[in-house]
């Protein structure tokens, strides 16, 4: 039984670094081409770092600053794969600062989590203001890319988001054994993602996710709370 589970992780293993080694051709550092998995995606699921089922909620503070991510009770098929929304809404001093909702799918196969793209709304004096940075996978040449992966593995470089000029969000994972304190608890064994984007050079980003929780520190937004709500019909 041991033998044969070592074997099947080293199998996930092999394909994943397959997926990342093969030389994208929009980017010759971070992959950019996931369509293998097309035919395993699903809307509901979950790996060790990523949680695609309805009502589980996160909530990040850093001052007056709260983040609220929501795994919502909706799909929406995007690019011909049905997706899972996850909404997260942003306030500064109980303001709205922005609200997206997210589109992401899981491979039944692999356990990767893959992002279709989002809708946003951006926020000034409780009015929408604009959209910007609004993107969906098969349309104006995006397509969806790796949100998390089942297997991390240090070192892999990948696009997130592969919408040309308008979102390309890359990821670099420079841990996968970190340790965190935040207000929700202590957590050990944490996922690093440092996050980058070639439309905005120089700026970069770190974050932390926890197994079994999901994400649990955004630059400076760290976990208060997290669990289960009742999902919205």
């Amino acid at each position: 039984m041991r033998t044969v589970l070592i074997a099947s992780l080293g199998s996930i293993a092999l394909a994943f670094a397959s997926v990342l080694i093969a030389a994208a051709q929009e980017d010759p550092v971070f992959t950019t081409d996931f369509a293998a998995e097309r035919d395993a995606l699903t809307a509901t699921g979950k790996n060790a770092y990523f949680v695609l089922e309805p009502g589980v909620q996160l909530v990040l503070e850093d001052g007056d600053e709260r983040l609220v991510i929501t795994v919502l009770n909706e799909t929406k098929k995007v690019d011909g794969v049905q997706t899972r929304i996850v909404e997260e809404r942003e306030t500064k001093g109980g303001a709205l600062v922005e609200v997206s909702r997210n589109f992401f799918a899981i491979s039944q196969r692999s356990g990767n989590v893959y992002y279709f793209g989002e809708e946003v709304d951006i926020y000034k004096d409780g009015k929408i203001t604009s959209h910007e940075g609004a993107w969906l996978a098969g349309e104006k040449g995006a397509k969806f890319g790796l949100m998390i992966p089942a297997v991390p593995l240090l070192g892999a470089r990948y696009h997130q988001e592969v919408a040309p000029e308008v979102a390309m969000d890359r990821a670099e994972i420079v841990g996968v054994a970190e340790n965190a304190k935040t207000a929700a608890g202590d957590f050990k064994n944490c996922l690093k993602i440092k996050e980058s984007t070639p439309l905005e050079p120089g700026h970069i980003e770190h974050k932390l996710y926890a197994p079994g929780i999901g994400l649990i520190q955004d630059a400076s937004l760290k976990l208060v709370k997290y669990g289960k709500i009742a999902p919205a019909k």
